[in-house]
């Protein structure tokens, strides 16, 4: 967390002088050093001085030009094409005059099974290249078993594929699709949305522009997108007899020396000529080369008289589908049909070889070949490296077949064992990476779960993390519906270190909530009190700061009551910077001192430092600059003591600015530049912007403000892309300083009105007094001083209403500012 600025006395434009000796050796110093600013940096973040925004330049807005190889990456997300594939030329060549003819959305339509997605994946895959910004893929699972992807989350994940930081997706559902269409208004995307259930479930993800296209799959006919959007429609029959025998023949050629053209004719009939049904009977036709077709065919006729008896007259080909998924499965052996079923009850839509083989309590390498077996009987997809999915329709099946063939309690079993992988898995993960907060000791796996994966480090660590994000929050939500309540609420408080410094804020909020409820309902306080810290942090980082302080103050009795002092220290240091964002400092000071103080009581090393780095930002807000140095000092030096590169760059971005106000300016530039080296090597954007502002501060100060332009462009671009407004604002109201110190107040008021507009828009208002501050500053330089006045004015009732000191004190100091310019103007 980075301090806010300080509320110093208002000055004329200028940075206050060096406050001891030291400063002017040091100054020379940092200019010497300033060369470390490394091409590197800039080439990684936003490219060299040819960026530099020049406000004269600049008509209607501050606008920041970027070619394509700055537009972040190019997302490729179409899965594999698929391997037989009948000629549906007629419909192929339908979506290529559809590409032509323009319109948001192409619609493809049908039945349960009939190829809509092997037909929309074989054309993307064909059109691909004249999308060269990328292709976006979701399956939507409109129609599985479990809860359908809403689309929210299906926007959360194209954002993400799109280089929008977790931090800066917004909640809100209207929020994240405009910001989505504003990504790619100037891009040409494919995007693929499959196996959508309606027209509410598409609608938010449609990009709104005509340079992209939008390829839909439904059985719903999806009126809506026809007459409102002005979609086109294809419905997908079934094949015609000859592309289903075609299809049947691909597969079996090179089994069987000779095959009655009269069976293979029936055996296509019998599939219904849908393409998911013709796959498995080819397979199994082709696996059994010694076995007559005609005796194969009998069975599966038998099958389908069963299943005409149990289907209605209307639903002939869903009984033809599962007709040929049960002549599969009962021919499958007892150990691979046991595997399969049990795959129903896997949470989450697609899983790895190593959650199976908990699922089924197999060793991994057996788990691996009957995954092998299912995938070559058309059973069960492989996504990818290691990755496996159901076809909707036969998770349906799955899921029915395991509550018919196993009993409650080896289901229970399984269950457990699956999510007590996820759970012991995510611990093994955050404990290799740079996140690890858990603090209680976790139970031992049932018997028959294998030992979690073998991470390598952070990196490693993250990835597994975000293959298996989904599952994660299904696990939560299957061990709070099984009664495994400790598994509920132990789960999402493994995650909380990855959570509060990634924001992954659906998955963050749904299992907090899920845990709070299932630590609740046990009785289990000490899980309580856990799960609303978590969620109290939570609502800190995402701005609800009343709710977060709501949940700290549920929190804190528990914690005292149960005398988790360890746990207390962090409630206060959450409770705290609640309190400090609040702007109520003193209350804050207060909450961090008694923190620190229980820390260093405890020996509690992390929990201290951050103490101290809060206590830190109090002081320098309460205008306590030496005390504000001295906590930051210790924290810097503790969490390097620690090992802790994601607190110790937010650490010395705060201690940067603290020199910085004491006119250490040498101290200030070479802690933003570690910070700045620090995050660019873990390719943290969020605090490399962060540092770029502070260096560029130190920069000004030293006067050189033409140098800080550079640094401050940087830093714009990059909160712009990290799509964190207020930010970009303080960076843009910066750039507006340091055009003050080059004498050239007209572009400074361009500079700083953006900024202005910014934090009036997205509802900051102690950052829009001191933007005020500047522009009253920068047009009483251009001799306006009436509108310097009246901007000073609604600076200082902005800044009177917040509680303490300081603030009343800079409200003052501006309107003696504005007194002494508007007796000048009248004079």
């Amino acid at each position: 967390m980075a301090s806010h600025e300080r509320a110093d006395e208002p000055h004329d434009g200028r940075q206050d002088e060096p406050q001891d000796d030291r400063a002017g050796d040091e100054r020379r110093a940092g200019d010497e050093r300033r060369a470390d600013v490394d091409g590197d940096t800039r080439s990684r973040l936003s490219g060299g001085a040819s960026n530099v925004v020049q406000a004269r330049d600049v008509s209607g807005g501050v606008h920041f030009h970027r070619g394509r190889s700055a537009g972040g990456p190019v997302p490729k997300q179409l899965p594999a094409d698929v391997r037989v594939f009948v000629n549906r030329s007629a419909a192929l060549d339908w979506m290529d005059m559809a590409m032509v003819g323009g319109g948001p959305a192409c619609v493809l339509v049908g039945t349960a099974g009939v190829g809509k997605t092997s037909l929309a994946i074989r054309w993307a895959h064909r059109v691909k290249d004249k999308f060269p910004d990328g292709q976006l893929y979701v399956n939507l699972r409109g129609y599985d078993p479990d809860v359908p992807v809403t689309p929210d989350q299906a926007l959360e994940r194209f954002l993400r594929a799109l280089d929008v930081p977790p931090g800066a997706i917004p909640r809100d559902l209207d929020a994240r699709a405009a910001l989505y269409r504003s990504l790619l208004a100037e891009r040409r995307v494919l995007v693929v949305l499959d196996n959508a259930f309606g027209t509410s479930q598409v609608r938010p993800l449609l990009p709104g522009t005509e340079t992209c296209l939008t390829v839909v799959t439904s059985r719903n006919s999806l009126s809506g997108l026809v007459a409102r959007e002005g979609a086109r429609r294809l419905v997908l029959d079934v094949l015609t007899e000859a592309e289903a025998i075609t299809l049947l023949r691909a597969t079996i050629n090179g089994y069987r020396s000779e095959v009655d053209p009269d069976d293979v004719a029936e055996l296509a009939n019998l599939c219904a000529r849908l393409p998911i049904a013709l796959r498995i009977a080819g397979e199994r036709a082709s696996s059994r080369p010694r076995t007559p077709l005609g005796d194969l065919i009998r069975d599966l006729r038998d099958e389908s008289v069963l299943w005409s008896l149990l289907s209605s007259d209307d639903d002939e080909e869903a009984g033809a589908v599962r007709a040929v998924f049960t002549w599969s499965y009962r021919a499958l052996s007892v150990d691979v049909a046991r595997f399969f079923r049990l795959l129903g009850l896997h949470p989450g839509p697609d899983f790895g070889s190593a959650s199976a083989a908990a699922l089924a309590g197999v060793p991994p390498g057996r788990a691996r070949h009957l995954l092998d077996v299912l995938v070559g009987v058309h059973m069960l997809e492989q996504s990818g490296r290691d990755r496996y999915q159901f076809h909707d329709l036969l998770r349906a099946y799955a899921s029915d077949q395991v509550q018919l063939e196993e009993p409650p309690e080896g289901q229970r079993a399984a269950l457990r064992r699956v999510l007590a992988w996820y759970l012991h898995s995510a611990n093994a993960a955050m404990a290799a990476s740079m996140y690890a907060t858990t603090r209680f000791a976790l139970a031992e796996p049932p018997e028959g779960v294998h030992p979690p994966p073998d991470f390598a480090g952070h990196e490693a660590a993250v990835d597994w993390y975000e293959s298996e994000r989904a599952n994660l929050v299904a696990a939560v939500l299957t061990a709070a519906n099984a009664g495994f309540h400790d598994i509920a609420w132990q789960l999402p408080e493994v995650l909380r270190g990855l959570f509060e410094y990634r924001h992954p804020f659906d998955d963050w909020f749904t299992t907090v909530r899920v845990g709070l409820e299932a630590a609740r309902r046990v009785g289990d306080r000490a899980a309580e009190a856990a799960m609303l810290t978590s969620l109290g942090r939570a609502y800190t980082q995402h701005q609800e700061l009343r709710l977060a302080l709501a949940r700290y103050d549920e929190a804190l009795p528990i914690l005292r009551e149960l005398g988790d002092r360890v746990a207390e220290i962090d409630a206060l240091n959450g409770a705290g910077m609640v309190r400090l964002r609040l702007r109520e400092l003193s209350t804050a000071e207060s909450l961090f001192t008694a923190s620190r103080a229980l820390a260093e009581e405890l020996s509690e090393a992390r929990s201290g430092a951050f103490a101290a780095h809060l206590l830190g930002i109090a002081c320098a807000e309460l205008g306590k600059p030496d005390e504000a140095r001295r906590h930051l000092e210790l924290a810097v030096a503790e969490v390097r003591r620690l090992g802790n590169e994601a607190m110790e760059i937010d650490a010395l971005v705060d201690l940067s600015g603290v020199l910085r106000g004491l006119g250490w300016l040498a101290d200030a530039e070479d802690a933003a530049r570690r910070a700045l080296r620090i995050a660019t090597g873990s390719g943290d954007r969020v605090i490399a912007a962060l540092s770029l502002v502070e260096l560029g501060r130190t920069r000004i100060a030293a006067g050189h403000p033409e140098e800080a332009l550079e640094l401050l462009q940087q830093a714009a671009i990059l909160q712009r892309a990290l799509g964190n407004r207020g930010r970009e604002a303080r960076a843009l109201d910066h750039t507006g300083e340091a055009y003050q110190r080059l004498g050239r107040p007209e572009d400074a008021t361009a500079f700083h009105s953006r900024a202005i507009a910014i934090h009036r828009d997205v509802d900051e208002p102690w950052w829009l007094a001191h933007a005020l501050d500047n522009l009253a500053r920068a047009v009483q330089a251009t001799g306006a001083a009436e509108d310097a006045v009246r901007h000073w004015q609604e600076a200082a009732a902005i800044l009177d209403g917040f509680p303490d000191a300081p603030d009343r004190e800079r409200a003052a100091a501006i309107r003696r500012m504005a007194a002494r310019a508007g007796g000048a103007a009248g004079g």
